[in-house]
């Protein structure tokens, strides 16, 4: 196999290590439930081979992080806050299940309580839940993290979880479809092809796609569609 000179070795690690920890979540995640524990074995396995002396461990004393403007607590302070959102979220009977996971994930990602890793671990969390609950797992693409990023500063500045409950139902309704176009065995064509056929213009498919209004979903960065 040719590896392009543009990819590093981190690179490649990352990449094993995520297909490694997503394997694992899907066959635990029915059968635990998230725990601190759990949250440091899934951070060793990412971060192994990449940084051993951080992986699967919180940060210590002397280990601040910033991430733009916002500052994340003192590691003296993350024990107790991992316990505590680990806790409402079990404990929490009411809300509807994106909006828990939307407010989980906000939560560890304002902690941030790694060295390194935090954002790909944290979305692993999303998925571990996602799992646990039956739905397939979903992705934050590369296009979607500047509204992603933008959630954090608006959870921050006026704790509204909404922007960040949006960005997950879209992805999870996104994953949805895919997982029903080819469990029903529909033909699975190319969004530009559907166009052609609908007698819609480019534009206007391409962003009932976007907002999922039409049954589309992407596969290596195409817009596809089942039929």
């Amino acid at each position: 196999m040719e590896l392009s000179r543009n990819v590093s070795l981190r690179e490649i690690f990352e990449a094993k290590n995520l297909a490694r920890v997503m394997i694992y979540i899907s066959t635990k995640s029915k059968a635990e439930t998230l725990s601190k524990d759990l949250i440091l074995l899934l951070h060793k396995m990412l971060i192994e081979n990449i940084n051993e002396k951080i992986a699967g461990r919180f940060r210590s004393r002397g280990e601040y992080v910033k991430i733009g403007t916002h500052i994340a607590p003192s590691p003296q302070q993350i024990e107790e806050m991992i316990s505590n959102i680990l806790v409402e979220y079990s404990s929490n009977q009411n809300s509807y299940f994106l909006d828990k996971i939307a407010k989980f994930h906000l939560d560890f990602e304002t902690i941030h309580p790694f060295n390194d890793g935090n954002g790909r671990i944290g979305r692993v969390f999303t998925n571990y839940q996602l799992f646990g609950l039956g739905f397939p797992a979903v992705i934050i693409r590369n296009k979607e993290k500047l509204n992603y990023n933008i959630s954090f500063n608006d959870y921050q500045i006026s704790k509204t979880t909404r922007p960040m409950e949006k960005i997950l139902a879209l992805a999870l309704i996104e994953s949805l479809h895919k997982r029903i176009a080819y469990l029903r065995d529909f033909k699975i064509i190319p969004l530009s092809e559907y166009v052609k056929k609908s007698g819609k213009s480019a534009s206007s498919v391409f962003n009932l796609a976007k907002r999922q209004t039409i049954p589309a979903f992407r596969e290596k960065g195409v817009w596809k569609i089942g039929v």
